[in-house]
């Protein structure tokens, strides 16, 4: 897999790929990119993304994930529920042996989300809940967090979570060097190419825990422009620059840390 990228948070169920994803996936080859950690975020995904890593078995790394924002891409959008995650649970046996992790999973304390004490309490428990079922059939996290990067990293901490991946990481960077403590992964999307907010925190956060994504479809490039995961290699450009490194430097540790946080997607070389 030398050489190659790894996207290791991308939604490539989402239905804005419905239409054209055989266009999306010949692009993404194009580009370099070779395995795509496809997570998920409500049960309605996971047969899902079976069978798109059964129809693209070298590509696709499923993830099965309950995300603690539910109705995404609706306008319905509200706080996750215990309730939420009861249809999954038999899921993620029956396909343990398929999914390279759990995840998108997480906290978002957004105030318009999550406005009550009860509703942060309910996306406590359904994450922990989920942490356990990472435990239970060892696999890694690929985890969400918003204006809850603090308390996210001390669950995960407690918890006893030793392999995680933070993805679009929002929080300061001193709680962020928490997580390299804890011996966790940061990555980070092509939007970082945007504005400037996230230099601090990439030059912070060493090269050895970082790795890259696209989030796509979401956080691309261009603001309410359709992301690929084609678009990998601007985030891989925009790291290096920061860092004063090659981007050849960067594509080989985030692959070789990609390689270390899920071990299952060796099976796809």
């Amino acid at each position: 897999m030398d050489g190659g990228f790894v996207d290791c948070h991308c939604h490539i169920t989402a239905y804005e790929f419905a239409e054209d994803l055989e266009d999306v996936i010949k692009r993404t080859r194009e580009a370099g990119v070779k395995t795509l950690i496809s997570v998920t975020e409500e049960p309605s995904e996971f047969e899902r993304v079976i069978q798109l890593f059964k129809s693209y078995p070298d590509l696709v790394a499923p993830c099965f994930g309950i995300h603690p924002i539910q109705g995404c891409g609706s306008h319905d959008q509200r706080s996750v529920k215990i309730q939420d995650l009861e249809p999954a649970l038999p899921l993620f046996q029956k396909y343990r042996d398929d999914i390279v992790a759990v995840g998108e999973i997480g906290l978002d304390f957004t105030p318009w989300y999550a406005p009550t004490s009860q509703e942060r309490e309910e996306q406590l428990t359904v994450f922990t809940k989920q942490l356990q079922i990472s435990k239970d059939l060892d696999l890694p996290v690929n985890i969400h967090s918003r204006s809850a990067a603090k308390v996210t990293i001390a669950t995960l901490k407690e918890q006893g979570i030793t392999c995680a991946l933070l993805h679009n990481f929002a929080g300061k960077p001193s709680v962020a060097m928490e997580g390299v403590q804890a011996g966790y992964f940061f990555s980070f999307p092509p939007a970082v190419c945007r504005n400037d907010q996230k230099a601090k925190l990439i030059k912070q956060i060493p090269l050895e825990h970082i790795c890259l994504e696209t989030d796509s479809p979401a956080l691309g490039p261009e603001k309410h422009v359709r992301n690929e995961p084609k678009n990998i290699s601007l985030v891989c450009e925009y790291i290096a620059h920061v860092k004063g490194i090659t981007p050849q430097m960067v594509i080989h540790a985030t692959t070789d840390n990609a390689l270390r946080l899920f071990p299952k997607i060796k099976r796809l070389e």
